[in-house]
């Protein structure tokens, strides 16, 4: 099958194209490289460095490539910068997404797979919801994040287009951008690598759920290519587990220190973080079931925090060494 990733050239992006080419599929990526880089990439997987702001531009794709699936991940992705620019957030998650499915209509994709936001979708809670809690979003990020699936339900009726909403708790792992400000795990993984100092903003309570790059990427594919009844569905994508910021921060810090002693660092000075003020529009918990994931698609999370940390570091480790030799 042809599919389009937008945003494919980024952290969940890439792990996508990676496990559809596994599968045999062909991929084809749209990405403005803003945030993601071809380096993520097999070289041979053609990418079109077009925002998808760019209406035109995006039709240009679409008349070339004619998919057949798509899997819609391109976002300004930041809670932050939602709050502090919501024009910018709403015309790259609402209009850019509409530019998406106008072009999935004219060319009758068979279904598209839509990167929403549990972490967000559901506002302050401290159990593990289900997929039905009414949404109470408080940012742009998380308002854009509903309306693009409210509108994922108008294609759905008007024009027949198969869809689905895979709502992502906080994603991490290999190839996450630390130079933003969504990132959280790798920000901690590069600047104590580096030995640098890192920030837990507030008190560092906050719980979040934090769930691995290819459990997310696999869930995709299988939202993409599974049966499925309904023209619209929506699925929580998280492992139902609470990890607050400082205990994050604690367990990075002690896979850093190991990280470094099996390099050949006897005394690694890794620095822990300092606390600084609270985030505009942090939620202090966040937690989503993934029974109706595990029901309907199959899928459950397969790698543990301590599992996929260990391979965060060990990649951004190496990123360094390569930053280092190339110097």
């Amino acid at each position: 099958m042809r599919v389009i990733v937008t945003g494919g050239a980024g952290f969940i992006g890439s792990h996508i194209v990676d496990q559809l080419l596994k599968l045999g599929h062909d991929a084809f990526v749209i990405d403005d490289l803003s945030s993601g880089s071809k380096a993520n990439l097999p070289g041979d997987v053609p990418v079109y460095e077009v925002d998808i702001r760019n209406r035109e531009a995006v039709k240009q794709v679409f008349d070339e490539v004619r998919p057949q699936l798509v899997s819609h991940q391109a976002a300004q992705m930041s809670v932050s910068r939602s709050v502090r620019e919501p024009i910018f957030d709403a015309e790259v998650n609402a209009l850019g997404m509409l530019h998406v499915l106008e072009n999935c209509v004219r060319h009758e994709v068979g279904r598209v797979s839509f990167a929403s936001s549990g972490g967000v979708l559901y506002g302050d809670v401290d159990t593990p919801v289900p997929e039905e809690t009414p949404a109470a979003p408080i940012s742009p990020y998380g308002i854009t994040k509903f309306i693009g699936e409210q509108y994922l339900q108008f294609f759905a009726r008007e024009h027949g287009l198969k869809s689905v909403a895979l709502r992502y708790t906080n994603v991490y792992g290999p190839r996450q951008n630390p130079h933003g400000e969504a990132g959280v795990v790798a920000i901690f993984c590069k600047a104590m690598l580096a030995g640098n100092p890192s920030t837990i903003f507030g008190d560092g309570g906050c719980v979040r759920d934090y769930v691995f790059c290819q459990d997310v990427a696999r869930a995709n594919v299988l939202a993409l290519t599974h049966d499925l009844d309904e023209t619209f569905s929506a699925f929580n994508i998280s492992t139902e587990v609470g990890t607050d910021v400082n205990e994050l921060a604690g367990q990075i810090h002690s896979l850093v220190e190991a990280q470094q002693k099996a390099e050949g660092i006897d005394s690694p000075d890794v620095p822990k973080p300092s606390h600084g003020p609270e985030r505009a529009g942090d939620l202090r918990s966040n937690l989503a079931g993934h029974s109706k994931a595990t029901r309907v698609l199959g899928w459950k999370p397969e790698v543990d925090l301590r599992a996929g940390l260990e391979q965060t570091v060990a990649w951004f480790a190496e990123q360094n060494k390569t930053t280092e030799n190339a110097a």
